[in-house]
């Protein structure tokens, strides 16, 4: 009985093609999600303190590069993302939701929508994101916005034709130390309502 033996250079080559294939791969799934490391989770809102930090981790740089993302620095505020509800579903255009009442501490904020490729979708009244100083409050200070494809009285912003969507919510100069000092209980409560088809 004789044994067949595979010729060196083709083993070579097998593990060079093996190698070159696990690091593009690697570096392909690294690159094109959110960065492996550093996060903070409060609720359904989701940052990454040292994103905009010279500190910054090398895959947190490589994701911002192929992004082309400039993100807020550590003394100019912090960016929080929801892509799920308070009770962890995923966020659907289809769905309508209500967002509130109460938003962190800080000098400004901003929310934002973003459709499932990381666009702003296109509206019917062409507002695609409100303000600290825009969004109407009762009495307490507390404010409620509606999320829904169809127009809603009060504070609404319309979401995308389609598909999932996702929510930003930057906080601009926030006292002391920024992510520290951030509870749960500070953020706004995604809660969904109906959903259509």
């Amino acid at each position: 009985m004789s044994i067949r033996r595979v010729p060196t250079v083709l083993l070579v080559v097998y593990t060079l093609l093996l190698g070159l294939g696990l690091g593009l791969g690697s570096a392909y799934w690294a690159v094109n999600g959110d960065p492996p490391f550093g996060s903070l989770r409060l609720g359904p809102w989701k940052a990454w303190p040292k994103l905009g930090a010279p500190e910054a981790d090398p895959y947190m740089r490589a994701i911002i590069a192929q992004r082309s993302d400039v993100p807020l620095a550590t003394g100019e505020g912090l960016g929080f993302t929801a892509s799920m509800d308070n009770d962890g579903r995923p966020l659907d255009s289809a769905c309508s939701y209500t967002l509130g009442p109460v938003a962190p501490i800080a000098r400004v904020w901003t929310l934002t929508l973003y459709d499932q490729a990381g666009r702003l979708p296109a509206t019917t009244l062409g507002r695609k994101s409100f303000t600290s100083a825009e969004v109407l409050r009762d009495t307490q200070d507390r404010f409620s916005i509606a999320l829904s494809r169809e127009a809603q009285p009060g504070n609404w912003l319309q979401l995308p034709s389609g598909g999932p969507f996702t929510i930003a919510l930057r906080l601009y100069d926030p006292p002391g130390a920024g992510a520290a000092n951030l509870e749960k209980s500070d953020f706004p409560v995604i809660q969904r309502l109906e959903c259509g088809t």
